[in-house]
């Protein structure tokens, strides 16, 4: 297993993937620097992850200072930046569209995809300056990223979004070292899944319980991906629990 010699920033690494995530990078070598609205839940993370003591960065990464000032502390603490786990996200209320507030469809637009940009492009500045240079981006689409839910426009919106900005990346990172790629997760125990273990939309208009996998296999899937030498790229995985309805979903 490859481990980084600079630092690896997680977003949203409080709860959930993004803590999983962390844990696992620590474990496999990675120097993690953790951002998350939330300073208790992050320190909560540090304290479940080995190796050396992660960083701590209260980050919301709607805001472009504060985006600025995350990874200002990771050059600080570790002079590079290796790897971004481009996580942070929202689900937004679930509900029909005609139904939805203008404000609402604005609040998940501006984390989940704002943010993954304003993220993206820190890390890619940093990146392209230093030496050596490169590094790698994983963004975390969904199942989303590929097909809706019943009432869930603007989650899907931003998902089928980040798609677009993950092969943007790759594309504009090829003269840089830049590898980005993206793992798009189907019912991974957190607290967002939670309800789907009691019952959820389904797309013939029913209410049904879905299968949920161990958020584990997410954090082992993204250290694969990490591990890679920059001459190889994960440009997409889907990684979801066996029977639940995606293929073939509505």
């Amino acid at each position: 297993m490859m481990s980084a010699v600079g630092a690896s920033v997680i977003t949203g690494a409080g709860s959930g993937i993004g803590r999983q995530v962390a844990i696992d990078l620590a474990a496999a070598g990675h120097r993690v620097v953790l951002a998350g609205r939330r300073t208790e839940p992050l320190h909560e993370t540090a304290g479940l992850c080995e190796g050396e003591t992660p960083v701590v960065v209260p980050t919301d990464v709607r805001d472009p200072r504060s985006v600025a000032a995350l990874f200002a502390a990771a050059l600080d603490a570790h002079g590079t930046v290796d790897l971004l786990f481009n996580n942070a996200g929202t689900p937004g209320s679930w509900g029909p569209l005609e139904d939805l507030d203008p404000a609402e469809f604005k609040d998940v637009i501006d984390t989940n995809l704002n943010g993954s940009f304003l993220c993206a492009q820190a890390a890619f500045k940093a990146m392209k300056a230093q030496d050596p240079q490169g590094g790698r981006i994983i963004n975390n689409g969904s199942i989303s990223a590929h097909v809706p839910r019943p009432g869930a426009i603007a989650y899907t919106t931003s998902k089928h979004a980040i798609t677009g900005l993950t092969r943007a990346i790759a594309l504009e990172g090829r003269p840089y070292r830049i590898a980005c790629g993206q793992i798009d997760i189907g019912n991974a125990a957190s607290a967002i899944t939670e309800a789907m273990a009691r019952g959820v939309p389904q797309a013939d208009g029913g209410i049904r319980p879905e299968p949920i996998m161990d958020v584990a296999e997410v954090g082992r899937a993204v250290v694969h991906m990490a591990s890679l030498p920059l001459d190889a790229n994960v440009l997409f995985m889907t990684i979801m629990a066996t029977n639940m309805p995606y293929v073939g979903r509505g």
